[in-house]
């Protein structure tokens, strides 16, 4: 039987980062953010998408509490809220990579298998 303590993590988790984290573009921003405080119109930027969509981006990253924002007269700065943030991400990254490489060996096998 699954601990209620635990279901209420995972609902939790879910709801405050799997949603924040479920765009590329907002990955894109947290590892921006990996290499030192940005302020918007230097994120936009840096990756190459629009202002609006660059703050929208970065509003709902605050919400879930990825980000922090710091104000400096009519400059909002923002910064990861906690770098082990990028710590999960390589880790899931090297998950799937090896899983790709994984299904990738498979297939090759499969058309080996086949000549």
């Amino acid at each position: 039987m699954v601990n209620p303590s635990l279901k209420q993590e995972i609902s939790q988790l879910e709801a405050n980062f799997c949603a924040a984290l479920s765009d590329p573009l907002r990955l894109l921003i947290l590892y921006t953010l990996n290499d030192g405080p940005r302020n918007v119109t230097e994120l936009a930027g840096e990756l190459g998408i629009n202002q609006p969509t660059t703050s929208r981006h970065l509003k709902v990253l605050r919400e879930r509490g990825l980000v922090e924002s710091t104000r400096n007269g009519t400059t909002i700065t923002y910064s990861l809220s906690d770098p082990r943030l990028i710590q999960a991400l390589d880790l899931l990254r090297s998950i799937m990579r090896e899983r790709l490489a994984y299904q990738a060996n498979l297939i090759n096998e499969t058309v080996q298998e086949s000549l």
